[in-house]
């Protein structure tokens, strides 16, 4: 048991707080200095005051987790102008990012003032769009949005599918395949049975399970794997992002929500293989570790520590005794090293093993792990 976590008391009113920090503060922040008036889009952070870096390139996954924020907040009853707001964004994302040089798919960066910096094709992109557009869909079931879910999964399925199973890095292909895009897309497809009921997301969702089954978890070592050669096959030393761990554990609840599959072995092997890279001063997790359970990495970013909570939440959710206080827990940690910045609406993205922050600029690319931790609070602990 780490120190911090020993004397913490589960502080029954975190989930309202947090959620009043999202609907006064954060929601506000990011649709006024955080969206470009000018050029449209979002901005891809703030400066440590507060104020929009104009002058940033806009990574496009960027773009479609706004989206994503807006309309979540929407669907939640939380934001009246949240629908809006998603469709300002999806707008420009339609019109700057999807096919701007001719060619299918969406570019990996535009500049600030909407044109391609970058023209790849990322798949870990690709995967925040379909979420986004998923989302925006819950709302109120567009036929259009319908349209451009079914030409980006036709253009994923057509450039971006690999021979050897899962989704290769991108167009143009690169090495080392990654669990990360692989772990978004099973995310997507969740998101899009909810927003559409359609069986062929279920059916979608089932092809990422299966390749965790057979490629990134290993289960003698209980481990989650990072890098993979083009046949999937892992690279040594294997690096363990206990981030990540946490992450699959609420996706796979999710899995077993849509199709009744049990996940309930792999979600707590899972857990336990996060909690053992834990920073000891503030029992927050840590960047990397390897398969031994040592840290490799003790800075520590935000991310980790919102999946963290969403893992202990899908426990909950699934009866594990105790699973709600540790939630509880973990959120209060993420709201007193990490939300408690002098911007109202803003958060530290990472601290070193002194607890020094790291990155002096806000970035937007943590509102969607924020926001979507505390939805699942309210949804499960509330």
């Amino acid at each position: 048991m780490h120190p911090a976590a020993a004397t913490d008391v589960p502080d029954a009113d975190i989930v309202n707080r947090l959620k009043r920090r999202i609907v006064e503060h954060c929601l506000p922040l990011w649709s006024t200095e955080g969206w470009d008036d000018v050029a449209g889009g979002f901005v891809d952070r703030l400066d440590s005051d507060g104020r929009a870096d104009r002058v940033a390139p806009r990574r496009v996954f960027v773009q479609a987790r706004q989206i994503y924020c807006y309309a979540k907040a929407a669907q939640m009853g939380w934001y009246a102008d949240g629908r809006a707001i998603a469709l300002r964004g999806l707008e420009h994302l339609l019109a700057k990012a999807k096919a701007p040089d001719g060619r299918p798919g969406f570019v990996h960066r535009l500049m600030p003032d909407g044109g391609v910096l970058d023209p790849r094709r990322d798949t870990y992109d690709h995967a925040f769009v379909l979420l986004a557009l998923a989302t925006v869909y819950a709302l109120d079931r567009d036929a259009q949005v319908r349209s451009e879910i079914d030409s980006l999964l036709a253009y994923i399925d057509t450039d971006l599918r690999s021979p050897n199973g899962g989704f290769r890095e991108g167009s143009p292909p690169s090495l080392p395949l990654r669990q990360n895009p692989q772990m978004h897309l099973f995310e997507a497809m969740i998101a899009a049975f909810d927003a559409t009921h359609d069986m062929a997301f279920q059916q979608r969702a089932g092809e990422f399970f299966a390749l965790f089954l057979a490629n990134l978890y290993d289960k003698q070592a209980r481990v989650l794997g990072e890098y993979f050669e083009e046949d999937w096959s892992k690279i040594s030393p294997v690096s363990v992002e206990p981030g990540h761990q946490a992450e699959w554990v609420w996706l796979l609840k999710g899995f077993e929500r849509i199709t009744g599959c049990p996940t309930g072995r792999y979600r707590d092997e899972l857990l336990a293989s996060a909690l053992r890279y834990r920073d000891e001063a503030t029992g927050c997790l840590v960047d990397e570790g390897d398969v031994e359970g040592r840290i490799r990495r003790p800075t520590r970013r935000l991310w980790p520590q919102t999946e963290i909570a969403k893992a202990w939440i899908a426990q909950a959710e699934a009866g594990e005794t105790g699973a709600a206080d540790k939630a509880l827990t973990s959120l209060s940690l993420l709201e007193r090293h990490y939300l408690s910045h002098p911007v109202a609406g803003g958060w530290y993205d990472q601290f070193d093993r002194d607890g020094k922050s790291l990155v002096a600029t806000i970035p937007a690319s943590s509102f969607y792990h924020v926001l979507c931790a505390v939805t699942e609070a309210e949804q499960v602990l509330v």
